[in-house]
């Protein structure tokens, strides 16, 4: 399987994911956790070498170790580690082969199940008891047949391989000189606290969401009012931010959404996800984002929101 094997047209608001599950051993018998993860992100699964195990020097106790994967040493990461679940061994277990965040890194996991097409409404973001949770790990849920489907936010997973990255991701390299606003919407917790962060420190008033649904509601608010009081969206905002898997509605169709409206099309619209890489960022033109930066790029991505508005207001003033 490849990511050129799962076509979806963009900003359709659907997106592929595959479903895999996690065997628990508990004292009642086996208890299995289905989760599921964007087709995107994914290369391949392939099948575990005997042996493959733990140590007790590894930097954090859910990684494996690495193992040959043509001309790739692959790190893998045992998820049921990292989830707390005690997990149920047994041969052939399949290892889901990602790439994002420019990492391509192996996921040991019980079985996976199959491919599932499905829409971004039908994604329920977390409860707002766990999504509220500094270690969440679930972006969402979605009942597929007769049982739900946990979203994994495996870029948290692996920010807390690698405590260190985000503490650089912290840094602002720029900031403005000018009091800008952004609307921002991601999905995850932990970032989205980083994007407050770094905006703020980057002088800017910031305006955070969970997802494209509520950032287009925010704006269908900001429309209401420019045409009330006679204004640009412009007067009132001079930037969307926007991860692209989102529950509810995907940051794709945020974008088309907002470049297809005769109003608000005025507004910037910066993409930042760990999905964007030169194979894909022709989905992101296509829907006439203004720029595109890779999680987890966050120098790049102020100073970038920051170009993006000079270079706005500067046309506009000609």
């Amino acid at each position: 399987m490849s990511q050129q094997d799962i076509l979806l047209e963009t900003g359709t608001n659907e997106l592929e994911i595959i479903e895999f599950f996690v065997n628990e051993k508990t004292e009642k018998g086996t208890r299995t956790h289905y989760f599921g993860v964007n087709v995107a992100k994914v290369l391949e699964v392939v099948e575990a070498p005997e042996g493959l195990d733990g140590s007790e020097a590894a930097a954090h106790p859910s990684f494996l170790g690495t193992i040959p994967l043509r001309d790739l040493i692959l790190p893998v990461v045992d998820l049921s580690v990292w989830l707390n679940v005690k997990r149920e061994k047994n041969v052939n277990e399949p290892i889901i082969v990602t790439e994002f965040n420019a990492m391509i890194t192996g996921f040991l996991v019980s079985g996976v199940t199959q491919i599932h097409r499905v829409n971004w409404k039908d994604v329920e973001p977390p409860s707002k008891y766990v999504a509220s949770m500094d270690t969440n790990c679930i972006t969402g849920t979605v009942q597929i047949n007769d049982r739900f489907v946990l979203m994994l936010d495996l870029e948290q997973m692996l920010a807390d391989l690698d405590s260190s990255n985000r503490s650089q991701s912290g840094q602002v390299a720029v900031v403005s000189d000018e009091r800008y606003r952004a609307l921002v919407a991601d999905d995850s917790t932990s970032v989205r606290e980083l994007l407050r962060k770094n905006f703020s420190d980057a002088n800017f008033e910031v305006t955070v969401v969970g997802d494209g649904l509520e950032a287009w509601d925010k704006l269908q608010a900001i429309k209401a009012k420019a045409h009330e009081e006679g204004q640009s969206p412009l007067y009132y905002l001079d930037a969307v931010v926007s991860d692209i898997e989102m529950p509810r509605m995907d940051g794709y169709t945020l974008t088309r959404k907002i470049k297809e409206d005769p109003v608000l099309k005025v507004l910037p619209v910066t993409l930042f996800s760990s999905l964007i890489s030169k194979g894909v960022e022709h989905k992101g033109k296509a829907v006439k984002a203004d720029a595109q930066v890779t999680k987890p790029e966050f120098h790049g991505l102020t100073e970038k929101v920051i170009d993006l508005i000079k270079r706005y207001k500067a046309e506009a003033s000609v």
